[in-house]
C-alpha cells in the first residue's frame, strides 16, 4: 500500500478504491443501476473474447462514452481479451464489465467471440478416427 494524495492508504492498482473510503464508485453507478447488458439481454462467457470493432469510430468521438467504457476499449486495443481478463485489468467487477462490453456492442465498438458449447464439439470418437486415418497416411 502507498499513500493517496489524500493522505489514506491506496491499495496499488486500483483506481477505484481507497483504504479509508471504500470503493469510491459503486458499480451500479458506473452502470447506471442496470445489471444486464444492454436491451438485447446478451450474456457474456467469463472466456468470451472481446476484439475492438475496426470499422468502428475513434473512441473520443463518443461524448456518450463514460471512463469506463474508455478504459475497456483502450484494453482492447492492443489485443483480443477474454471478458475475465478485461474485468481484472480494468479492477472492475466482472458485472459491471458485462453490462459495459453490452454497450460498447450495440454501439457497433466491438465485437464478441463466444465459445463453442461442448454440444456443438466434435465427438471424441470421431476425432480418433481422424488421427488414425492421417497415421495411416
Amino acid at each position: 500500500m502507498t499513500e493517496n494524495p489524500n493522505g489514506g492508504p491506496h491499495e496499488q492498482g486500483s483506481q477505484w478504491y481507497d483504504g479509508e473510503a471504500g470503493p469510491l464508485v459503486r458499480p451500479y453507478a458506473m452502470t447506471g443501476g442496470r445489471t444486464q447488458p444492454g436491451p438485447t439481454g446478451v450474456r457474456f462467457d467469463l472466456i468470451a473474447l472481446v476484439t475492438l470493432d475496426p470499422a468502428a469510430p475513434a473512441a473520443d468521438d463518443d461524448t456518450a462514452l463514460g471512463p469506463e467504457h474508455l478504459a475497456l476499449i483502450e484494453l482492447c486495443r492492443s489485443e483480443t481479451q477474454s471478458v475475465a481478463e478485461l474485468a481484472a485489468d480494468a479492477d472492475l467487477p466482472v458485472g459491471v464489465v458485462r453490462v459495459l462490453l453490452g454497450d460498447l456492442l450495440e454501439l457497433g465498438r466491438v465485437t464478441i467471440s463466444r465459445p463453442v458449447p461442448p454440444a456443438h464439439l466434435p465427438d471424441e470418437r470421431i476425432l480418433r478416427e481422424v488421427i488414425e486415418g492421417l497415421r495411416a497416411l
